[in-house]
């Protein structure tokens, strides 16, 4: 396919006036997205009508004479019709090497000519908004699908318990087998989305929670051992996506945007968590708890229509994109071969790894504590119904959906300012650590539910921080193997979920509620600690 127009100049020439570019303008007579080899050119230079102009382009090079020197290129327009007929002025001493460029060059040329923003070029339309955000969106609906599914057993357990009379410990116990295949599929979804594309694994994974959370109503009413086994199966699905969906960010997202691109797909679990308990205390006291289960399990369906018609496991797979995207992401990320097989013993040998599964844990048993216990505590300790309970667990998780993003505005910021990176991640992670640490610890001196609210507010708000934290160092320290490392980090936090659900149950039976809120301020402490000490952002495995 020919590329490009070349015109030659003598040294002493100057170009041509003629030959300067003309205003875009549209003909009826070609369209825009017209899939064939085209030209922008002066007209009158070129011979043509004055009201055939079109929107195709080719590049003018203009080379001077004997010292091969470069001049500035120049977009200028011409009608496809004349591509093979092109006359330049006789001032010109001229050789027409190649006379066209495809068009899906086109977005390049409005690029350089506009300039470009953080989302991309600055075109307007629906064609002109960035793919790689595209791909962002959909992670972020599947994981606001993710923990919709997730928090609304923290809500319908409260009904559950009291139709089929379980206490305490088994209520700790049905709320911790979600966990136990959630572990389960942490390394292997990471190993999986590392060699075949996190498109396929993904997608796998929303299908399958959401029919298991469908079946959820079923497997209660048969017997609690059934019900055990959906919520494993549940968690199962659930299990592969955070690993899934860090694999196809670290090939779609550049350096620069990592932790604003993560944070608002972090941020789709919090509003998750918001939608959940907003909604689950409105279905279940007009149609009864099974339908929370009901309704939100059939999302699954609407969201996987989308995804396997717009989503690409990485920017070279999909046919659509634009050629100027396509460079910015090649340019700022990684976009090499599958991974073939994993180098354990490099992975596991280094001390920032092993930062970020401690720091992993640490902060999950906080989090997973808050998640699947804070509408239980809302009904005991500060006695609000099960509607109020659902109402005040929305608050802590919509500051976070915030919170989240203000703080990966913040990192990314700092970073294109010249901050390191390693610099950036342990400031936003001390801050997800030590700022629930303290809110928590202020839970004990208060007596009023809006101050109690306010401190589970703010424990949840700065604890999003994390998100421009540990969650975002997998893609620094190891960007090829980031699925693989996001499972090894995420199973020691799952684990936390796992011992911390079940924990709080079995202390709520001997204990209180400042005994779980202590533990899990000794743990924020302890993650501050490991992380400052050996945590990294520079990249560290190839």
């Amino acid at each position: 396919m020919p590329s490009t127009g070349v015109c030659l100049l003598p040294l002493t020439s100057s170009i041509p006036e003629k030959l300067l570019p003309h205003r875009k303008s549209s003909c009826s007579r070609f369209a825009r997205r017209k899939r064939e080899p085209s030209l922008r050119g002066s007209l009158s230079p070129l011979g043509c009508p004055q009201h055939c102009r079109s929107r195709f382009i080719f590049r003018l090079r203009v080379r001077a004479l004997g010292g091969g020197s470069e001049l500035k290129p120049e977009t200028v327009n011409a009608p496809e019709s004349i591509s093979k007929s092109i006359r330049f002025p006789d001032v010109v001493q001229r050789e027409l090497v190649s006379i066209a460029l495809p068009l899906e060059r086109e977005d390049e040329e409005e690029e350089e000519e506009e300039g470009m923003g953080w989302l991309g070029s600055k075109g307007t339309g629906l064609e002109s908004f960035p793919k790689r955000w595209v791909i962002v969106i959909l992670c972020f609906s599947a994981f606001l699908l993710c923990n919709m599914d997730r928090v609304n057993m923290s809500i319908a357990i409260l009904p559950m318990s009291a139709e089929f009379n379980w206490n305490p410990s088994t209520v700790g116990l049905i709320q911790s087998s979600f966990f136990w295949g959630y572990l389960l599929t942490q390394i292997a979804g990471g190993i999986w989305a590392d060699m075949v594309g996190g498109k396929l694994v993904l997608g796998f994974g929303v299908v399958w929670w959401s029919i298991a959370t469908a079946l959820t109503p079923v497997a209660a009413k048969v017997g609690l051992p059934f019900l055990l086994i959906v919520r494993v199966l549940m968690g199962i699905g659930e299990g592969v996506a955070m690993p899934a969906m860090n694999n196809i960010l670290s090939k779609w997202i550049p350096v620069a945007e990592r932790s604003r691109s993560l944070a608002l797909v972090y941020s789709g679990m919090y509003l998750g968590s918001v939608t959940g308990l907003a909604f689950s205390p409105l279905l279940i006291h007009n149609f009864g708890w099974p339908s929370v289960f009901y309704s939100f399990g059939s999302l699954g369906s609407v969201w996987l229509t989308v995804w396997l018609t717009k989503a690409y496991s990485s920017p070279v797979e999909d046919p659509e994109i634009r050629h100027d995207e396509k460079k910015l992401i090649i340019s700022g990320s990684v976009l090499k071969e599958p991974v073939k097989t994993i180098p354990w013993r490099l992975i596991l040998s280094k001390p920032p790894v092993w930062a970020l599964i401690v720091s992993h844990f640490c902060h999950n048993w906080g989090t997973f504590i808050l998640l699947t216990w804070m509408p239980t505590y809302y009904n005991q300790v500060l006695k609000f119904n099960l509607t109020d309970s659902g109402l005040f667990c929305i608050l802590p998780w919509l500051t976070m959906a915030v919170s989240a993003n203000f703080g990966g505005w913040i990192a990314d910021t700092l970073v294109s300012r010249g901050m390191s990176v390693t610099t950036v991640r342990k400031i936003m992670q001390s801050i997800g650590f030590l700022g629930p640490a303290f809110f928590l610890t202020q839970l004990s001196h208060v007596h009023s539910p809006t101050m109690a609210v306010l401190c589970m507010v703010c424990s949840q708000g700065t604890d999003a921080f994390s998100q421009s934290g540990l969650y975002s160092n997998h893609q620094d320290i190891g960007p090829r193997y980031a699925g693989v490392l996001l499972g090894l980090s995420n199973t020691a936090g799952v684990l936390a979920g796992v011992f911390g659900t079940a924990a709080t149950g079995y202390i709520l039976q001997h204990g209180s509620w400042d005994d779980v809120f202590e533990v899990s301020v000794a743990l924020y402490i302890a993650g501050t600690v490991v992380w400052n000490l050996f945590s990294t952002g520079e990249k560290i495995i190839d």
